[in-house]
């Protein structure tokens, strides 16, 4: 054919029909308000050049409305980000606001399909006002689909929710579905019952940033991993966490050069735990000092601050922390640290990252709050995670390891690997102060000044039990070890527990505590 050959002109009038979306109106108010088109942020997700789109001309079938557009509001494709395999798909808030329907619906599931039988990774650009009302259940039905494909796909390819706009009604449960949730503070929103339904409902007075913005769901609901300032910065993180995940659960993610430590971290660790126990030091601090110089991605960073979990790289290889901080709660568990926890351990699990866990707890929070809302239920799904996990685990007790609270965080027990301890560590049932008031009771009372004598029966406690060198003699520590050696001694266990495989025994599934 002739490029002046009216087939070949009426295919390119056809995709340029398609380009405009909505129209350059349309177009232009997305671009006020600060936010790109669906091929415009798919052009900054994907490598140069290497996007190439499926079902452009695609139309919606039943809307009942006078306009109908090509690619019915979605743009779904595949393309290379840092030279692999991955494939999108984009909502395009110009056409119907991005709200899903039949076709729409049926090219994202299109994609999703494509992705696990490449076994690629699939990232959603979400801008959406939800389902299309005038296609019904059509629509509804859209949505079942693509929450089925979450459900099913989940921990066979990486799926990643770039949440770019709105999110409203039963459409967020696809990207709750997800494994990274990004949001864009101001910008994106999402939750079951809109403001306006709650003020007629209830009465209560709220506005959508209020109710369902990134800063609620990154410090409150748990529910965003990451917020970003900007669309921009969102999507160069979504190219930044590819890079800690393997394409696929049959995969171990990819080596990347061995990367240094910080200047001077040696000598840091052996300072950062005080000589008093109760005084608190930064985990944060410790984990950028053992870990790769500059590579702690944290996850949830606003949640649950008194548990920290994250993806780093030792010597180039991904690894997933799991820590808690001494700096907030003293680092003790509560319901939503475990929620926390339990997740990212299934999720570095699910895709062959191993597991680097540094332990100071001096158990779970007390409190009627905590034991009315079921922390033993939301406890016992760290101890499932752990005990179920196959990948490398390995362990490091830095100071209090308590009671209940050191045999679910990543104990010699549940299957840990390799198990250190600093010298530092209080390994045991319970503090000094408390074991001496139970195991001294009629001493202490007896005694002419029962201050001074609880005092010195928990340091006699302290002195025999709270330190590692007892846990090591039973077994259940490997190795104690000077916190400078901490980043050597993990790098070589890494190594030596790379090619380590474990058949799970054969069943349908466990039964996961609720």
């Amino acid at each position: 054919m002739s490029t002046d050959d009216p087939r070949i002109l009426g295919l390119r009038k056809r995709r340029a029909q398609a380009l405009e979306a909505g129209g350059a109106g349309r177009i232009a108010r997305q671009h006020a308000k600060g936010k790109g088109t669906a091929r415009e942020r798919l052009a900054l997700l994907f490598d140069a050049n290497t996007f190439q789109e499926l079902g452009m001309l695609a139309t919606a079938r039943c809307v009942d409305v006078d306009e109908h557009f090509a690619g019915d509001g979605v743009v779904v494709g595949f393309g290379l980000i840092h030279g692999r395999t991955v494939f999108a798909y984009a909502q395009d808030a110009t056409v119907f606001g991005g709200a899903l329907g039949e076709m729409h619906g049926r090219k994202i599931c299109q994609v999703m399909d494509r992705a696990v039988e490449s076994g690629a990774p699939i990232i959603g650009l979400i801008d959406s006002g939800g389902a299309r009302i005038q296609e019904g259940v059509y629509g509804l039905g859209g949505y079942a689909e693509i929450f089925r494909r979450n459900a099913l796909y989940s921990g066979i390819v990486p799926q990643i929710s770039l949440l770019l706009g709105p999110c409203a009604g039963g459409a967020a449960y696809s990207p709750a579905l997800t494994d990274l949730l990004v949001m864009v503070e101001g910008q994106s929103y999402m939750f079951l019952t809109g403001p306006e339904v709650i003020r007629a409902v209830t009465g209560e007075e709220v506005n959508a940033e209020q109710l369902g913005g990134g800063r609620m769901h990154i410090s409150t609901s748990g529910l965003a991993h990451f917020v970003t300032q900007t669309e921009q910065n969102a999507i160069s993180l979504a190219r930044r966490l590819l890079g800690y995940l393997p394409s696929n659960h049959l995969e171990n993610p990819l080596l990347s050069a061995p990367g240094v430590e910080l200047p001077n971290a040696g000598e840091v660790l052996n300072n950062i735990v005080p000589l008093d126990p109760r005084q608190p030091y930064s985990m944060h601090a410790v984990i950028e000092h053992v870990v790769d110089a500059h590579s702690f991605l944290e996850v949830q960073e606003r949640f649950a601050r008194n548990a920290i979990v994250g993806l780093a790289r030792l010597a180039g290889q991904p690894v997933g922390i799991v820590a808690q901080e001494p700096e907030m709660l003293a680092g003790a568990l509560d319901i939503d640290a475990s929620d926390k926890i339990t997740r990212f351990v299934r999720f570095c699990d699910a895709f062959n990252i191993p597991l680097v866990t540094f332990v100071d707890t001096p158990g779970f929070l007390p409190g009627v709050d905590q034991e009315y809302h079921g922390i033993i239920r939301h406890g016992a799904k760290i101890v499932y995670a752990y005990s179920t996990a196959t990948v490398p685990k390995l362990s490091i007790v830095t100071r209090k390891a308590y009671g209940g609270a050191y045999v679910v965080m990543s104990s010699k027990q549940l299957g840990a690997d390799v198990t250190f301890a600093w010298p530092s560590a209080e390994i045991a049932v319970m503090g000094g102060e408390g074991a001496a008031a139970i195991l001294y009771r009629k001493e202490i009372a007896t005694a002419p000044d029962p201050k001074v004598a609880r005092a010195r029966y928990a340091e006699e406690y302290r002195e025999r039990y709270l330190n590692p060198y007892t846990a090591a003699e039973g077994g259940f520590i490997d190795e104690v070890i000077e916190p400078r050696e901490t980043r050597a001694r993990l790098i070589g266990a890494l190594i030596a527990l790379r090619q380590k495989a474990i058949v799970p025994l054969a069943r349908r599934h466990g039964n996961m505590p609720a």
